[in-house]
């Protein structure tokens, strides 16, 4: 099986309602697909979103790395060998690591798929059956509480709480979910970077000491405020997440070696896809280090692969953060993994199990000269 061509369309879900953190605000999945075709006949899907201010990728930045750095690579070579593909995509350039991470996603599909396997069993095996939390957006309180009652009336469990833009109001927010929700569900608390050390330390103590119990606080300083983090991870009982202060598995080394985090957040739009990630797993699992598996906004066609890694890895990712097809007002995907609210599963079908995504829209990458 031999790769021959990588095409590229756009994908646009509307979500139910507006995703809204200390960041940004996102009304519309927005990625970019990557659809590797095959000798076979065999196509590999993979997809990446634009997240500007996390990793750096916009649209165009994605297209262009992919349609100029990537492919030219990648044509011709035989999808039985993974290692070499992946060391290809990964050398390709610096940095980009969602543009990485899409074509990945499709070569590990391929491969799946060559093998006649789901990817997860080809990752190790497992149950292939998971449960996510959800995010409940930065809003007004009255619409937090809302959201996060609907949220349980749905089935979930978990609830992950965005923060970060106001420290008292922070404070108010959550005291009110938890007051609400009366243990009905675990609480995650996402500040997205949008509080200093000190801030953190304030409002986690002010919520611990007013009776809140939060399974985690997530990436509560800047992503590159490493002491920072350590500082709040050292003074508050609540288990601190790394997120954008963990892209690749040297990142991973450092901040285990400080203790500067108690939990390591894995996106595969950060590590470059599958590859880095399984490497961030199995140093984390090496340590003792639990993981978190996330994603950006995305759909089932990528978050598909951060499952089936979840399902291979779960004796160290035991907390899963994939509520991105949820979010959709519908899921364009045929085949593949089962997104039904807080149940994930996944399908006997090879690779990712993908048969279809409907409302693509073709791109045809402009050329320079």
């Amino acid at each position: 099986m031999k790769i021959t061509d990588i095409e590229l369309g756009m994908l646009r879900v509307p979500l139910k309602t507006p995703f809204k953190t200390a960041l940004r605000t996102v009304d519309t999945v927005e990625d970019v697909v990557v659809l590797i075709r095959t000798d076979s006949g065999h196509t590999g899907y993979g997809e990446a979103p634009a997240t500007a201010v996390i990793t750096g990728d916009t649209h165009g930045s994605i297209i262009e790395a992919i349609d100029s750095f990537i492919k030219p690579r990648l044509i011709g070579e035989d999808v039985a060998n993974l290692n070499r593909l992946c060391g290809l995509i990964q050398t390709s350039m610096e940095r980009n690591t969602s543009a990485k991470a899409a074509v990945e996603i499709a070569v590990y599909d391929l491969w799946a798929q060559l093998h006649n396997a789901p990817l997860y069993r080809m990752l190790g095996g497992g149950d292939p059956v998971i449960t996510t939390d959800i995010t409940i957006s930065v809003d007004y309180i009255d619409k937090m509480v809302a959201d996060s009652l609907s949220a349980i009336e749905r089935g979930f469990e978990s609830l992950k709480i965005k923060v970060g833009k106001d420290i008292g109001l922070d404070i108010e927010r959550v005291k009110a979910i938890h007051a609400a929700v009366q243990g009905r569900a675990l609480l995650r608390l996402d500040a997205n970077q949008g509080w200093t050390a000190k801030q953190a330390v304030h409002a986690m103590r002010a919520l611990e000491d007013a009776g809140v119990v939060l399974e985690l606080l997530e990436q509560p300083v800047k992503a590159a405020d490493i002491s920072g983090l350590k500082y709040v991870t050292d003074r508050v009982n609540t288990p601190v997440m790394a997120d954008e202060s963990v892209f690749n598995p040297g990142q991973v080394f450092d901040l285990i070696q400080q203790r500067a985090a108690d939990i390591i957040n894995i996106k595969l739009m950060k590590t470059g896809g599958l590859s880095n990630a399984i490497r961030i797993a199995d140093i984390a699992a090496i340590y003792g280090v639990p993981c978190m598996i996330g994603c950006m906004i995305e759909s089932s066609i990528s978050v598909a692969a951060a499952v089936h890694l979840a399902v291979a890895k779960s004796d160290i990712i035991t907390k899963v953060d994939l509520d991105g097809p949820s979010l959709g007002q519908f899921n364009p995907v045929t085949g593949g993994v089962n997104f039904n609210e807080s149940e994930i599963t996944i399908s006997d079908a090879p690779g990712l199990g993908i048969t279809e995504v409907r409302g693509l829209e073709m791109i045809t990458p402009r050329r320079w000269s």
